[in-house]
This record gives C-alpha cells, sequence and structure tokens, in this order.
C-alpha cells in the first residue's frame, strides 16, 4: 500500500528534526561541528567532526527495541573518516524519540586505545 504523499513529506520533516537535534547535541556534546547537509556532499562526509573524529548519527521518529546496523554503514563510515583525514570514527545511534540517549559503536582499536587511556590516567 502506497503513502500518502503529505504523510510521506510530514515524516520526512520529522524525521530531519529528530535527525538534526541529534547531530546537533552530539556536535556540542564532543567539541565538533555539523557537516553541510548531514555529509551529502562530496567533500565532506559523516555527521559531525572532530579534529580525531568523523561520527555518523541515527535515530527514528519513534521510540524502537531494536537497532539494526549493516556492516556495510561501518565499512562506509571507515572510508569517509580515510577519505577527511580523521584517524577515529564512530557510530552514534539511539533508540528514537527525543533526546534519548546515545551509544556508541567505535572499532576494537578505537576501545583498546581508549581503555589504555583510562587505565592510564587512574
Amino acid at each position: 500500500m502506497r503513502k500518502n504523499p503529505l504523510n510521506t513529506e510530514t515524516e520526512h520533516k520529522a524525521n530531519r528534526f529528530y535527525s538534526k537535534n541529534q547531530e546537533v547535541r552530539v556536535a556540542k556534546i564532543v567539541g565538533g561541528k555539523r557537516t553541510l547537509n548531514s555529509g551529502a556532499t562530496p567533500f565532506q562526509k559523516g555527521d559531525v567532526e572532530t579534529s580525531d573524529f568523523l561520527i555518523e548519527c541515527k535515530t527514528s521518529i519513534e521510540e524502537k527495541k531494536s537497532f539494526s546496523i549493516k556492516h556495510e554503514r561501518l565499512k562506509k563510515l571507515k572510508l569517509e573518516a580515510r577519505s577527511m583525514a580523521n584517524p577515529h570514527y564512530a557510530l552514534l545511534f539511539n533508540y528514537g524519540g527525543y533526546e534519548s540517549e546515545n551509544y556508541c559503536i567505535i572499532s576494537e582499536k578505537d576501545f583498546i586505545l581508549f581503555k589504555t587511556l583510562l587505565e592510564t590516567n587512574k
């Protein structure tokens, strides 16, 4: 069954609102900048960029009980980070809704680096 175009447009605007809200909050928390047009330009990728990280943000309008992450998404993010000379990348996601808690997916290499830094600063 096809959706009514009005509903599709309304849903798109609502999704952009939630996505932008998440990106703005993440950029503020990590001291980064939102990328232009959510990384849809040929020269800037990802949603948020810091001096060391390229961050992709994922959220939804409605709360979900699960979130699926495809391997292709992470491989693409890794390549985009490299192309922008960022040594690290992360996928931040939440289970939907306004100002939901974000969770972070990083590579094993970055996790070990993070763990080592924590242990060193004890």
